[in-house]
C-alpha cells in the first residue's frame, strides 16, 4: 500500500490552458467556494479532536474548593452541625500499558489525514468544475458567434431572394422559406442565450457570487489544449486525494479495532489528592489543616453481556467496510483514467473527421450559393447546404469542446497539476477543428507504469 500523499503541492495545473480569465476564476473560486470552507471547517473540527485524543494521554490536573453543612458522625442526635471547609488539588494519570491511548491518538490523527485529503479532494473538484464551466461557456459563446454569423447569411439570402422575387424571378413560396430558416436559425440563437445565462449563474455558485450580479462577458475562445504526456506511472493515482483520504480512513479504522482489543485488559490508573479541610475558614489554609492522599485504581469488568465483544466485532466489520471502499475508491480512480484517456483519443479521430466534413460543407455552400445567385439551381439546395454546413461546424465546435472537458476531466483523474505540458496552439473559433497529427498509441507494457496512461494522447 503507498503512502498517502495528501499533502503535496498539485500545482497551478489550469495554468496550462494560458486563460488569464480562467486563472483569475480559479483563484476567487478558492477564496471563496462555500464547499472548500466547509471542509477547511471540517479539517478544523477533526484536528481538535486529535488535540482531544493527545489530552488524554496527559496528567490530569484540577483545583476544586468546598463547603459542607454536616453532622459529626458519632455526634448525639439533636445535636448542633458543623461547617467543613475544603480546598485542593487533584492529579491522576491513566497508564497506556496496552496501547488504548495511543491507538485512539492515532485514529484521530488518521481521521484528520482523511479530513485533509478530502478537503483537497474538494478543492481539485471545484477548480475542475470551475475550468470546465468555463470553458463550456467560451465553447457556447463560439458557437453564439457562428449562430449570428449564420444569421447574417440567411439575412443576405433573404434579401436577394426579395429582389428576386420583385424582379418575377422567383415565387413568394421562396421568400416564405427562407423566412422560416432565418426565424429558426434566430430561435436556436435564443436558445444558446438562455444556457448561456444558466452556465453563467452556475459558475457565480462556484467562485462564491451572487448570480444576479456576477457577469462574464462574451469573449473568445482563446484557451490553449495541453499535452498529457505518455507513460504516467501508477504511483500517480497516490496523488487522487479521495484515494489519499480512503487509505487514511482505512488505517485510522484499523486503530479503532486495536483500541476495541484493548478493552479486555485493565485500565490502570495513578491518582493523588492534597489540599487543605478546616472548620473555620480562618485556619483552612494552616499547616495543621493539610490533608493528601495518593492511590492507584486497577479496574477490570469481569462480566458485561458481550459489549466489549460486540465493540471488537463492531470494530472489526467497520475495518472491513473500508478496506472495501478503499479497494473501490482504486478502481473507480483507474476507470476514470482509462475513460478520459480514451475518450481523448477517440475524440482526437472524431475532431480529425469532423474536419473533413466542415471543409466539405463549407465548400458546397460556396457552390451552392454561386450557382443559386447564377440561377442554375432552386433555393432549396442552397437552403440545404446552408444548413449542412451550420449543423457540421456546430458539431466541431462541440467535438473541440469535449475534448478541452476531457482534458480537464484526466486533469482531475490523476490527481492535479504536474503532468500537463506545453498547450497545443489554440484553433481558430470558427467551428474548424485544428488539424491533428495522427500518433501510434504505445503497447501497453505489463510493468509499473499505468497501462491507460502509457497510451500517447495525440497532440497537434
Amino acid at each position: 500500500m503507498a503512502a498517502p500523499t495528501e499533502s503535496q503541492d498539485r500545482g497551478s495545473w489550469w495554468k496550462a490552458f494560458s486563460d488569464p480569465q480562467l486563472d483569475r476564476l480559479v483563484e476567487q473560486a478558492a477564496e471563496r467556494n462555500t464547499s472548500l470552507q466547509e471542509a477547511a471547517a471540517r479539517v478544523a473540527q477533526a484536528r481538535a479532536l486529535v488535540r482531544s485524543a493527545q489530552a488524554d494521554r496527559l496528567p490530569q490536573l484540577g483545583v476544586g474548593a468546598a463547603a459542607v453543612r454536616q453532622a459529626g458522625a458519632n455526634t448525639a442526635q439533636g445535636a448542633t452541625p458543623g461547617t467543613l471547609l475544603q480546598a485542593g488539588a487533584s492529579l491522576s494519570y491513566e497508564l497506556d500499558l496496552f496501547g488504548r491511548l495511543s491507538q485512539a491518538q492515532r485514529a484521530a490523527a488518521l481521521d484528520a489525514q482523511a479530513s485533509e485529503a478530502l478537503w483537497q479532494s474538494t478543492r481539485l473538484l471545484v477548480q475542475a468544475e470551475t475550468a470546465q464551466l468555463y470553458l463550456s461557456l467560451r465553447a457556447l459563446d463560439a458557437e453564439r458567434a457562428l449562430m449570428r454569423e449564420t444569421v447574417a447569411a440567411y439575412e443576405a439570402t433573404l434579401h436577394l431572394t426579395q429582389r428576386r422575387q420583385q424582379a418575377g424571378d422567383v415565387a413568394e413560396f421562396d421568400v416564405m422559406r427562407v423566412q422560416a430558416e432565418l426565424a429558426s436559425t434566430e430561435a436556436d440563437a435564443v436558445g444558446l442565450d438562455r444556457q448561456r445565462a444558466q452556465m453563467e449563474h452556475a459558475l457565480a455558485v462556484l467562485v462564491g457570487q451572487n448570480a444576479s450580479a456576477f457577469l462574464l462577458a462574451p469573449g473568445t475562445w482563446e484557451a490553449r489544449l495541453p499535452v498529457i504526456p505518455a507513460g504516467v506511472p501508477a504511483t500517480v493515482l497516490t496523488r487522487r486525494p479521495d484515494v489519499a483520504a480512503a487509505q487514511s480512513a482505512l488505517l485510522a479504522a484499523q486503530a479503532r479495532v486495536g483500541v476495541a482489543k484493548a478493552a479486555w485488559f485493565p485500565n490502570i490508573a495513578l491518582t493523588a489528592d492534597g489540599g487543605f479541610a478546616s472548620a473555620d475558614l480562618a485556619d483552612l489554609f494552616k499547616w495543621s489543616a493539610r490533608a493528601w492522599g495518593v492511590g492507584a485504581l486497577l479496574s477490570l469488568p469481569i462480566f458485561d453481556g458481550g459489549k466489549r465483544e460486540a465493540g471488537v466485532q463492531q470494530a472489526q466489520a467497520q475495518l472491513d467496510a473500508q478496506l472495501a471502499r478503499h479497494r473501490g475508491q482504486v478502481l473507480d480512480a483507474f476507470r476514470e483514467v482509462e475513460d478520459q484517456l480514451a475518450s481523448l483519443r477517440l475524440l482526437n479521430d472524431q475532431a480529425q473527421a469532423q474536419g473533413r466534413a466542415v471543409d466539405a460543407a463549407r465548400r458546397a455552400s460556396a457552390i451552392s450559393e454561386t450557382r443559386y445567385r447564377n440561377g442554375m439551381v432552386s433555393q432549396l439546395e442552397l437552403l440545404d447546404a446552408r444548413r449542412s454546413e451550420l449543423r457540421n461546424r456546430r458539431l466541431a465546435l462541440q467535438v473541440r469542446s469535449a475534448q478541452y472537458q476531457a482534458t480537464v476531466a484526466l486533469i482531475r483523474a490523476i490527481g492535479g497539476g504536474g503532468m500537463a505540458r506545453r498547450p497545443r496552439r489554440a484553433a481558430p473559433s470558427t467551428g474548424s477543428p485544428p488539424r491533428a497529427r495522427r500518433q501510434v498509441p504505445a503497447t501497453p507494457q505489463p510493468s509499473s507504469k499505468y497501462s491507460g496512461c502509457s497510451r500517447r494522447i495525440a497532440s497537434r
